[in-house]
């Protein structure tokens, strides 16, 4: 008997693509879960599980956001896919919101570029763009950019002191390595270093400003689409990019 090769249709590879966004987070194991469920569910209502019954179960489990909150969740993430777009530090992958938190950008970090300061430097900027961006459309910024150990704030924080302890960028003493132990305490016992760490923070963060600034009119776009889809992929993000132009120089 020959085989039969089932081809997938442009729509069900859209179908699928939907649902795959819409899971970023979750575990095979959610995933078994969820779909167990509304299969039964779907039997007891004596009829076929359809795309729309998994989309309907994975879109009743992400948090619910006020419309505000989801615009301003929205222009943050967007604001870090941009920088990390048009800074050419990683490839995005998915850009989303309120799934498995209040929002985030899924990246692959380019391997091969040089570590150099000012590579670090865009990296920074990279963490500090989705509160630059809340503070160009907004005028301020939430507090959640930071309040943890994973925070935006923190990982910006940690490789600003790396530049100024451990990898040889700093102004002052470059050659003297301290231990990554206890390097965030150590900004309450040295002043002087915890001033140079946030002068680096401060032009970090106006590099990003700047960027975002040049493009204010593909954050907002890709944000409005954002928020209205939940999650999108980083080729329709890179889409929405070029259409609004090439990245400022």
């Amino acid at each position: 008997m020959p085989e039969v090769i089932q081809t997938i249709t442009p729509e069900q590879h859209r179908d699928l693509r939907r649902l795959a966004l819409l899971a970023t987070g979750s575990t095979g194991a959610d995933i078994e879960r969820l779909v167990r469920e509304v299969r039964r569910k779907t039997r007891r209502q004596q009829r076929l599980l359809t795309w729309g019954d998994l989309e309907h179960a994975l879109l009743a489990g992400q948090m619910k956001l006020s419309d505000d909150l989801r615009w301003r969740t929205a222009i943050h993430e967007v604001g870090h896919a941009i920088a990390f777009c048009d800074m050419g530090i990683a490839e995005v992958i998915t850009v989303s919101i309120g799934i498995g938190g209040m929002g985030q950008v899924v990246s692959r970090q380019h391997q091969l570029l040089p570590q150099t300061q000012d590579w670090l430097m865009r990296s920074v900027a990279c963490m500090l763009a989705g509160r630059a961006a809340e503070l160009l459309i907004f005028g301020e910024a939430v507090a959640g950019a930071g309040g943890y150990d994973d925070s935006d704030l923190a990982k910006a924080t940690e490789h600003a002191i790396a530049a100024e302890t451990r990898l040889g960028f700093s102004d002052h003493q470059p050659l003297l390595y301290r231990s990554v132990a206890g390097s965030i305490n150590e900004l309450s016992l040295d002043r002087q270093l915890a001033e140079r760490v946030n002068q680096r923070l401060i032009k970090a963060e106006a590099m990003a400003c700047r960027l975002l600034e040049n493009r204010r009119d593909a954050l907002i776009a890709i944000a409005e689409r954002l928020k209205d889809v939940g999650a999108m992929t980083g080729e329709e993000v890179n889409a929405l990019l070029m259409a609004h132009g090439s990245p400022p120089t």
